[in-house]
């Protein structure tokens, strides 16, 4: 997230991870955060008011625990951005019954392995979710991230204008899923291609 509180990325869905991060290292890119898993929960009250506006609520823990809103996003060529406010909490299970006790409910759970890399002015996250392998390009400009993804031989026309939750839900309905956490555990022996997720790979 950008020092203004604007949050300007895009995704890609990949085929082959390792061949970005061999990429990334080629160009001399620094590594930020090593892979380490993130486990999320998405909350919402019980009129789904913020998931209506397209807002979010979201507890995190990857190294700590963070409690983050984002606004509704506005979509530019495939490239997201919103209002984010992040903050660290002391402790995550605490944090949940707070958010529990002021009445919100669990929305979806979600995890992910996320590596982080500085690239020039953007940072590039490679991201393994159960249901397949992603990047994510953020920076202050439209222009800073696309040129950080075209380094990156990324096709810029299959650049992802929706978050990782709703291409869960794409999953969901089309290989009629029954549970509704986007676990690694859950999606053990299920096999998901690109059509499955309604994604194109950008690195093909």
């Amino acid at each position: 997230m950008a020092e203004n509180g604007q949050e300007t990325e895009v995704k890609f869905y990949v085929l082959d991870l390792n061949r970005i991060q061999m990429q990334l290292q080629a160009l001399k890119a620094r590594l930020i955060h090593p892979r380490v898993l993130e486990t999320n929960i998405r909350f919402d009250l019980p009129d789904a008011s913020l998931r209506s506006k397209g807002n979010v609520l979201r507890l995190r823990y990857d190294t700590d625990a963070r409690l983050t809103y984002k606004s509704a996003s506005k979509n530019e060529q495939g490239v997201l951005s919103r209002r984010e406010i992040e903050f660290v909490v002391e402790d995550f299970e605490k944090a949940k019954q707070f958010l529990e006790a002021l009445g919100y409910q669990k929305l979806v759970y979600y995890e992910k392995y996320r590596t982080t890399y500085k690239l020039n002015e953007t940072l590039v996250m490679l991201d393994e979710l159960p249901y397949g392998n992603f990047v994510e390009v953020e920076g202050e400009t439209l222009e800073i991230i696309r040129t950080s993804s075209l380094q990156l031989n990324l096709n810029w026309d299959t650049a992802i204008a929706t978050s990782y939750t709703s291409v869960f839900e794409r999953a969901r309905t089309a290989l009629k899923l029954s549970f509704t956490d986007l676990s690694f555990a859950n999606f053990a022996n299920v096999n998901v291609d690109a059509s499955n997720l309604g994604v194109r790979p950008a690195d093909e």
